[in-house]
């Protein structure tokens, strides 16, 4: 529109040039025009047009003023003025309010038509009224067409910066609450069941510190060695998250150090009294993710401390089958089982912890599933399955609910 209204100035200076050739008022005319052009196209520097909804500034309606002012007398001495009318209406016109454009408009409208029936000759012509009033009329539906679409577009571009705003607050809050359970998850496997290994074995220590001083002194020594090593896990988990079993060792090598031989030494130190373990391997593991190998390991690790501290079985299988497109780690016990969908009463909910729950979280972060069967008196089976090629979900978590704590 600013192209146009140049060419169509340039247009109205070449007919006053050319048209009755010079006079008196050539000149005036002419400095006219140049100042018409100057106040028009260099506002956007002194007096800039205000953004689409914002209040017209005192400095815009200024330079508007003035260059009507200079339109208007142009339009008394030069007829060819009226050129410049249409691109005037759409750039400076567009941004004043709807009712008051569209009565500026109309003004100017008339005064067009006034202007070529003062210069007109010969017989009426009834396209020097027409015209004017039927490109005013065309102007003004698409300045109003124009401002409805745009404060569309502002009420548009509002809602997507808001929601924007909002989904990446819905964003950091989702991040916040996976690495809160995360943390919590590694916390719980570390310290957690390391610590209820370490009560177990002191409460025993305790009770036999009188009548068997021997086996109460290796209950204290395999509990001081628990200790240890749920420090250097705490140390390598601060260090890099990485379990302490994995480090340098195969998937395999780690389930096997889960295994406890009936009523022969335990090859994990620091292990609670509790059910032989023993594992059993079915197929060839070959090279897993780290994360899939680290929610298999501590699914089994979990499922071992809930069988230990809840279900009194005398013996426990731990069975790692791999097949070509997905691992699976089996955890059954012979112990006293449970009803699976039962809530427990709050008092438990509020003081056991949430085993069940962080091993499904796990399965679910690791890309696979957790399957837990059991019935009152027939054992319990924990079961993990996770595709190979199953990428990590960061953003996976379970809801810690009542009736998901470890019975």
């Amino acid at each position: 529109m600013q192209t146009a209204f140049v060419l169509l100035l340039a247009g109205s200076i070449t007919r006053l040039l050319t048209h009755d050739g010079p006079d008196a008022r050539t000149g005036w005319s002419l400095g006219l025009f140049l100042a018409f052009g100057l106040l028009h196209l260099s506002g956007r520097i002194w007096g800039p047009a205000p953004r689409l909804g914002e209040r017209p500034t005192t400095r815009y309606l200024v330079r508007l003023g003035a260059v009507v002012a200079v339109w208007l007398v142009l339009l008394v001495l030069e007829p060819s003025a009226t050129w410049c009318t249409l691109p005037l209406l759409f750039t400076g016109l567009l941004r004043l309010p709807g009712q008051v454009a569209v009565a500026l408009a109309a003004l100017l409208t008339l005064l067009i038509v006034a202007s070529e029936l003062r210069v007109a000759t010969g017989p009426f012509n009834p396209n020097l009224v027409i015209a004017p009033v039927a490109l005013g009329i065309v102007a003004a539906a698409v300045l109003l067409h124009s401002r409805r679409l745009a404060d569309r577009q502002r009420l548009l571009i509002d809602d997507l910066v808001r929601a924007r705003g909002e989904l990446a607050a819905n964003e950091r809050h989702t991040g916040a609450l996976a690495e809160r359970e995360r943390l919590s998850a590694e916390i719980h496997d570390i310290l957690a069941q390391s610590l209820s290994s370490q009560q177990m074995l002191l409460q025993a220590a305790d009770r036999q510190w009188h009548t068997a001083p021997g086996t109460a002194q290796e209950h204290v020594r395999e509990a001081l060695a628990g200790a240890d090593r749920a420090l250097a896990e705490a140390r390598r988990f601060v260090r890099d998250l990485t379990p302490l079993d994995l480090d340098g060792h195969t998937l395999v090598h780690a389930l096997r150090g889960l295994a406890v031989p009936p009523d022969g030494p335990r090859p994990d130190a620091g292990t609670a009294p509790g059910p032989a373990v023993e594992f059993r391997l079915d197929g060839t593991p070959g090279d897993l993710p780290q994360h899939i190998e680290t929610a298999l390991l501590r699914v089994s690790q979990g499922a071992l401390a809930n069988v230990r501290e809840h279900s009194g079985a005398t013996r426990a299988v731990i069975t790692l089958t791999c097949s070509k497109d997905s691992i699976c780690v089996d955890i059954a016990d012979n112990g006293r089982g449970f009803e699976p969908g039962r809530a427990p009463r709050r008092r438990e909910a509020r003081t056991r912890g949430h085993g069940l729950a962080l091993m499904k979280m796990r399965a679910r972060q690791a890309g696979g599933t957790l399957r837990i069967e059991s019935a009152p008196g027939e054992g319990t089976v924990v079961t993990m399955s996770v595709p190979r090629a199953a990428r990590e979900d960061t953003t996976a978590r379970e809801p810690l609910k009542a009736e998901e704590a470890t019975p």
